[in-house]
């Protein structure tokens, strides 16, 4: 269960939640203003998340790859992207 704070409450009690999460395994979704702005989440979370991201950049890069037609050159493609 993820549990919900406000920022303002967060602030107050931030070592307490620091240790909730490190130590707990529990997580926070912060709230301003009754709408969520950020998480607080474990190392370990954060990990399987990064590794999910990973896994979820690899297919997508397969699946490009393996796309009809001919390959876009980097330096094109940064440019129509504007990067």
């Amino acid at each position: 269960m993820i549990n919900k704070i406000t920022a303002a409450d967060a602030r107050k009690k931030f070592a307490n939640i620091i240790n909730r999460v490190a130590f707990g395994n529990e997580s926070f979704v912060l709230t301003r203003r009754g709408e969520p702005v950020a998480a607080i989440v474990s190392m370990r979370e954060l990990s399987l998340l990064q590794e999910l991201e990973d896994k979820i950049d690899i297919e997508n890069a397969w699946k490009a790859k393996n796309e009809p037609g001919e390959p876009i050159p980097w330096e094109d493609l940064k440019k129509e992207l504007e990067l």
